[in-house]
């Protein structure tokens, strides 16, 4: 398996387009596609205009999700614990594995933090010449929490929204009804899929990590800073409130302020679930964290150029979602109404998991977005689930689980972390669609056998 994940990083390395060229293939591709189902030229362009800035607020939350969890990995006392972390291993086999289940456990809790906090593990391990890492395979290792489990913890969009009924749109509440935590992220069957998954996946990074010759440590990658700059000294006196504590101490306490009464006023799984409550969360500690305003601003200065490709690319994925949904072909049908009644044609009750695990993976593989693909997908999936009496948390965990797999090689959410590490997605997809052909099959088996264990619930409505 090392020299298979080793071919097919060669093969990525010398094959695989810029992030933002995959992205603009993918509209491309989508277009033509709409166009070919009888869509006037005039409702593409249309479409596609009308998307492009739709996911301008979105674009800045991602942004600060990078932001806030760089801004709290980089503070010194959590870079001091990094730097703990990155005395265990002992070889650079055993380094990929540890960046690799770091990743995935802080995944469950928030994904953002799991991409910067492996990220800069993985510096700090490549920090230690002595040991012989493999840089292309610990960057994969960093991006296994959002490549494999992100969205089968209380990271998942999904199951946030099913969960809170102020938060679904009336038409889709009226089909769901309310799904706690406990008929979806919370089920044995959740747990049984999610400790699969990690334990595969640290079995692929072991049999997967180039040996001691054949790793390319981060020597060969020049141009890449593994340090973390100390706070300059204060060099005149308009500084003194940069460097005083006070405006961190102020500023934390409102915005600790405002969070007390979030999480006093509804659940917390509810408050966590808003992203800017989230933002603010991270940003507010981060402050706290760094105590010295220069010392949090120098933190944001160094994480904002691993934001570009999220700025850059959003619009173009707002334009694929606006064709996928608007552009309407000639008999009055969009393109992902016809894709999803094509699976739902062939669906039955138990091969459900299977049928809709594909369509959502492929789907995800063009609108990388897991709370608003949901949007898009849950009223139709979800009143399919009902037609032929699929549980319905679980329809809602088969999405989750699918959702991930196109992750592993789509490079969008690759973009903060490939920022931090200054590599490239060609660098690590070699090794990550080594998990990918094992994640399909895992997953989407695991989907189909565990639905039998689950009977049908009709809709629960507040």
């Amino acid at each position: 398996m090392a020299q298979a994940a080793l071919r097919s990083a060669a093969w990525a390395e010398r094959w695989f387009p810029d992030a933002w060229v995959f992205a603009a293939l993918g509209v491309t591709v989508v277009a033509i596609a709409v166009l070919s189902f009888g869509a006037t030229p005039t409702a593409a362009f249309n479409s596609f205009g009308d998307g492009f800035w739709s996911l301008i607020p979105f674009t800045m939350q991602m942004a600060f999700v990078v932001i806030g969890g760089y801004v709290v990995a980089s503070a010194p006392v959590v870079a001091r614990f990094i730097d703990l972390l990155a005395r265990v291993p002992r070889t650079g086999r055993s380094a990929i594995c540890l960046v690799g289940l770091i990743s995935m456990l802080a995944s469950l809790l928030s994904w953002g933090f799991s991409l910067v906090f492996g990220g800069l593990l993985v510096r700090a391990l490549a920090r230690r010449e002595e040991l012989r890492m493999d840089y292309r395979a610990a960057g994969a290792a960093a991006y296994l929490g959002l490549g494999a489990v992100w969205a089968m913890g209380l990271s998942s969009s999904a199951a946030q929204l099913q969960a809170n009924p102020k938060s679904m749109p009336p038409a889709l509440l009226n089909i769901t009804g309310v799904l706690p935590f406990s008929q979806t992220i919370f089920l044995w069957q959740s747990v049984i899929l999610t400790v699969a998954l990690i334990a595969v996946s640290l079995v692929i990074c072991w049999l997967t990590a180039p040996s001691n010759a054949q790793a390319r440590t981060v020597q060969d990658f020049g141009g890449v800073d593994m340090s973390t700059p100390a706070l300059p000294a204060r060099s005149r006196p308009g500084e003194w409130l940069e460097y005083s504590p006070l405006l961190s101490i102020l500023i934390g306490v409102l915005g600790l302020g405002w969070l007390g009464h979030e999480f006093t006023s509804k659940p917390a799984v509810s408050a966590i679930a808003n992203l800017n409550t989230y933002n603010l969360l991270f940003l507010t500690v981060g402050l706290l964290l760094h105590w010295r305003p220069r010392s949090f601003l120098n933190a944001v200065t160094r994480a904002v150029p691993s934001t570009a490709g999220v700025l850059i690319q959003f619009p173009l994925y707002g334009g694929i979602a606006a064709l996928l949904t608007h552009a309407a072909g000639a008999d009055g049908q969009t393109l992902a109404h016809r894709l999803s009644g094509l699976f739902v044609h062939i669906a039955t009750t138990h091969s459900f998991p299977l049928v809709m695990g594909a369509y959502s993976a492929v789907l995800g593989f063009f609108v990388p977005s897991g709370g608003g693909k949901w949007l898009i997908e849950a009223p139709y999936v979800m009143q399919a689930a009902n037609d032929l009496h699929v549980h319905l948390g679980w329809a809602v965990q088969v999405y989750n689980a699918a959702e991930a797999l196109p992750n592993l090689i789509n490079p969008f959410w690759m973009l903060p972390l490939l920022g931090v590490l200054g590599l490239k997605a060609r660098d690590v997809i070699g090794f990550t669609f080594i998990q990918l052909a094992v994640h399909v099959p895992l997953v989407l088996g695991l989907l189909w056998l565990l639905g039998f264990s689950l009977p049908y619930v009709p809709p629960v409505q507040p």
